[in-house]
């Protein structure tokens, strides 16, 4: 029997999680967490044989720094690092950290469930990081113009003044080009997209 740990910050994903694993035949859930910076005081405790970690977690905390500490003191513990936000460094920072394998949250469930098998195999599962690429993305001048401001940090309603656009429109745009790039947060676009050099902001003249 697979013992696991869920560390998941979103109460209705953490919930469903549980019950997923529950329902395995092999796995049971030993210990369910919001934040990230509990896990090291509850392993010794519930004795997970793998921990199933979010990034991103309660009060801010990093699940990545958590699975570093976690391999650090005990090195049996298998981590399986989550994420549903495209920050391509995640990938990076995981390996680096000694965690076993990462997952995006957009797998199924049946893939997930066979990623913290193959983990508990002595498997490691890691995603080839994706670039971002605006020129394949195919995007229009006007959603570079948006993204541009996007990148210089203005609001959609600014963005909307300054492009005479309505803010309903914007929001539109905004939508396309997350669809067109597979990002599902502009914010880290634009980091992204300024980090590589695709987009320059422009500096205030004052």
């Amino acid at each position: 029997m697979i013992r696991i740990m869920i560390v998941e910050d979103q109460a209705m994903l953490r919930d469903s999680l549980t019950m997923a694993v529950d329902a395995q035949p092999d796995m049971e859930v030993v210990s369910v967490l919001a934040d990230a910076a509990d896990v090291t005081g509850v392993v010794e405790r519930a004795q997970p044989d793998c921990i199933l970690m979010d990034v991103c977690t309660d009060n801010d905390s990093s699940g990545i720094v958590a699975a570093r500490h976690v391999k650090e003191r005990w090195p049996r513990v298998r981590v399986v690092v989550m994420t549903g936000m495209p920050d391509i460094t995640f990938v990076r920072q995981t390996r680096e950290a000694g965690a076993d394998s990462f997952v995006y949250k957009n797998v199924g469930t049946k893939d997930l469930l066979a990623v913290i098998r193959s983990t508990m195999d002595g498997y490691s599962t890691f995603p080839i990081p994706k670039e971002v690429d605006l020129a394949a993305g195919g995007l229009t001048d006007d959603e570079i113009e948006v993204l541009r401001l996007v990148c210089e940090a203005k609001s959609r309603k600014e963005i909307a003044a300054e492009l005479f656009l309505s803010e309903g429109t914007v929001k539109r745009r905004i939508s396309e080009i997350l669809v067109k790039t597979g990002y599902d947060s502009i914010m880290k676009l634009a980091v992204d997209a300024v980090a590589k050099g695709y987009i320059v902001p422009r500096l205030k003249s004052e």
